[in-house]
């Protein structure tokens, strides 16, 4: 367990409120393009960022595309395994202060008769993963200045169709899932915040996506938590926009 003064040395080498300096960010399912682009930008804001992803040689790829990103090996699906990451993690800087979840992929087709249990498998690892490391990670970003949690949804938990059902299915636990964080946060954490990007698909985004997740520490949390910030790509699919919108709950 971290003691009073570990707490208040991270206190002291964070930046002031709306900065990234001192911030430590933890991106689980990091070695995507979308998890590129949010190395990226938030290194460039000043933040030290943690990727985290099951194969070592695309997490050296990162590495080596985006200088300065700390990359550690672990399956977010097994609880353990984040429990002991953790553990490592805590050690070397007290705790984090932002967790930006970006594990998924899309599986489906088939109509509700052709819902595989093979892909509701992969699409329930994705959703465990989490579930595994918010709760490990809940109490890091509830202490924190400036805690922020974040996932990426899909239009799809509003408008499911059959061939995805599995997909939406997940989706909308995930959306669930950080829907109580939120909650907990408000009553428990005032400085926290957990937000929900929506897109209906991340392809052209991924620079979008990395701008907001960094925009979410120049934000007053009370103005993002528990929102759903939706981003759609414009007409001619070279600028996109958000359109933020309060979950209610």
């Amino acid at each position: 367990m971290r003691n009073e003064s570990d707490t208040a040395a991270r206190a002291e080498t964070s930046g002031p409120h709306g900065s990234l300096d001192g911030r430590i960010v933890l991106i689980a399912g990091a070695t995507s393009a979308s998890g590129e682009a949010v190395a990226r930008a938030l290194v460039a804001a000043g933040a030290t960022v943690l990727a985290v992803g099951t194969r070592s040689e695309a997490l050296d790829a990162l590495a080596a595309a985006v200088p300065g990103v700390d990359t550690r090996v672990c399956d977010l699906s097994d609880r353990s395994a984040v429990a002991e990451l953790a553990m490592r993690i805590h050690l070397k800087f007290a705790r984090i202060d932002g967790l930006i979840h970006l594990v998924g992929g899309w599986r489906g087709g088939g109509g509700i008769a052709g819902q595989t249990d093979e892909d509701w498998a992969f699409l329930e690892r994705s959703f465990e993963t989490l579930r595994n490391t918010s709760r490990i990670f809940y109490d890091d970003l509830a202490a924190s200045p400036a805690g922020r949690l974040a996932i990426v949804s899909s239009s799809a938990v509003d408008r499911p169709y059959a061939g995805g059902a599995n997909y939406a299915a997940a989706k909308a636990a995930a959306d669930a899932w950080t829907r109580a964080i939120a909650q907990g946060f408000a009553k428990e954490a005032p400085d926290a915040a957990a937000t929900i990007f929506v897109v209906k698909s991340l392809a052209g985004l991924e620079q979008e996506l990395a701008a907001r997740v960094v925009d979410l520490w120049a934000q007053d949390p009370s103005t993002i938590n528990g929102v759903r910030q939706v981003l759609t790509a414009s007409a001619d699919g070279t600028k996109a926009a958000a359109d933020p919108a309060r979950i209610d709950g």
